[in-house]
């Protein structure tokens, strides 16, 4: 099985510039799950939607190609795959010869999925979408909807993942929200470096205090979890100490090596949410 420990997270790294599958390297999930008390099928549907930026290949003719990526990978494999060891995986089809984009991308496809469902029979496919330099004006730029708790003037003081803040009104009515903060920050698991994101949390239920959950988001500033991680850990918590009918929890992580990471969890089934970049990615 394989550790983060054991990735090249923190390692110095040679670039293979000649397309190599073998780079990739998944993670159980069911780990980290534990942790968060899922044992088995986890309460939540939903993917990780990726974004490459830094795409390349030669034509059958030696000329450069480029393209951005899209990448749905469904929460429901066995697996997540660390972020450098996909880096290092896009890198080496530089210099190798394609016949054309859609051969590039049935490659993706291909190694994506054996990867996230290594050790398991596959039960949805890994989406993946290219996009070429004739569509790239058409990429959109928005914000995640909903009202901001930045706005909230509160004292922070826990830096470490504090589920007791998280409070909701119990006795009231149930309510319909989508709260949003751009004040997310966790460090990655091996290296400790920073990872900032956005998250929108839409619910239905018992109405969240405010002030709470903005102090609990921060609370993750000093944590060290994969994004994927994180995101489970807000949706876990949530779910059980203020008992929402319905829960989504959105995050759209900043870049990092051309890559970035946004999972969305869910309570009930609907439609993944566009991949669509905030301004700081």
């Amino acid at each position: 099985m394989n550790t983060p420990e054991q990735s090249q997270l923190g390692k110095s790294s040679a670039y293979v510039d000649q397309y190599d599958a073998s780079l990739l390297f998944p993670i159980p999930r069911a780990g980290k799950r534990a942790e968060i008390g899922i044992d088995g099928v986890p309460p939540f549907f939903g993917a990780d939607l990726w974004t490459a930026f830094e795409l390349s290949w030669l034509n059958t003719r030696g000329k450069p190609q480029v393209a951005l990526a899209h990448f749905v990978v469904p929460c429901e494999s066995v697996n997540i795959i660390e972020s450098k060891s996909f880096k290092l995986y896009l890198n080496s089809f530089n210099n190798s010869h394609f016949a054309d984009a859609s051969e590039v991308l049935a490659r993706l496809k291909s190694d994506i999925n054996e990867a996230v469902w290594r050790g398991a029979v596959v039960q949805s496919s890994v989406g993946v979408r290219l996009l070429g330099p004739e569509v790239f004006d058409m990429e959109p730029v928005h914000e995640l909807d909903g009202l901001s708790l930045d706005r909230l003037d509160v004292d922070c003081t826990r830096y470490q993942p504090a589920p007791e803040l998280l409070k909701a009104a119990m006795d009231e009515a149930p309510v319909s929200e989508v709260l949003v903060s751009n004040l997310l920050k966790s460090n990655c698991l091996v290296t400790g470096q920073p990872d900032w994101g956005s998250v929108q949390i839409s619910y239905t239920g018992p109405q969240l205090e405010q002030g709470g959950l903005l102090q609990y988001l921060v609370s993750f500033r000093n944590h060290n979890e994969f994004h994927e991680q994180c995101v489970e850990r807000i949706f876990m918590d949530i779910w059980r100490r203020c008992k929402p009918i319905k829960l989504a929890v959105y995050a759209r992580y900043t870049r990092r090596g051309g890559l970035d990471i946004n999972p969305f969890r869910t309570s009930h089934p609907q439609a993944l949410p566009a991949n669509v970049r905030t301004a700081r990615q």
